[in-house]
């Protein structure tokens, strides 16, 4: 299935970012919250990835659920954790729902024609996840 396109704007310089400015590239979205236990500890675990992976192969980024946030600053958030890896934000949750997520974090794998590969929900595990992205490497 071909993944939904979007435009968001990215959460630190407010540039708008779109799924067709990785064209021909393999990507990895993840959608989260700042105020969910098990979005926390995954973004942790994709900062090391993104901070040790040295290949150029695959898009790594991050979709935070606007629609679905508490009161809070995100900014704050991500500096708080220093996050590195590029944030984009939902329009509410459009993006969210285009990729038919049920929960947070969800991480989405496209290939690169931009085909959804896999889709790992809040359940699953980091290494599920690591697997799911060793298929399509």
């Amino acid at each position: 299935m071909k993944a939904p396109t979007f435009t968001l704007p990215e959460l630190q310089s407010n540039q708008r970012w779109s799924l067709e400015s990785f064209e021909n590239k393999k990507v990895m979205i993840t959608f989260w919250t700042s105020w969910c236990p098990d979005s926390q500890k995954d973004l942790l675990q994709k900062q090391a990835l993104f901070e040790t992976a040295t290949t150029d192969e695959i898009k790594m980024i991050t979709i935070n659920v606007t629609g679905r946030e508490r009161d809070g600053d995100i900014k704050e958030f991500v500096r708080e954790h220093q996050f590195t890896f590029p944030i984009l934000c939902d329009e509410g949750t459009k993006t969210y729902d285009s990729y038919r997520c049920m929960g947070v974090p969800t991480t989405v794998l496209l290939n690169e024609h931009h085909e959804i590969v896999a889709t790992f929900h809040d359940k699953s595990s980091f290494m599920d996840i690591m697997k799911g992205l060793s298929t399509i490497l």
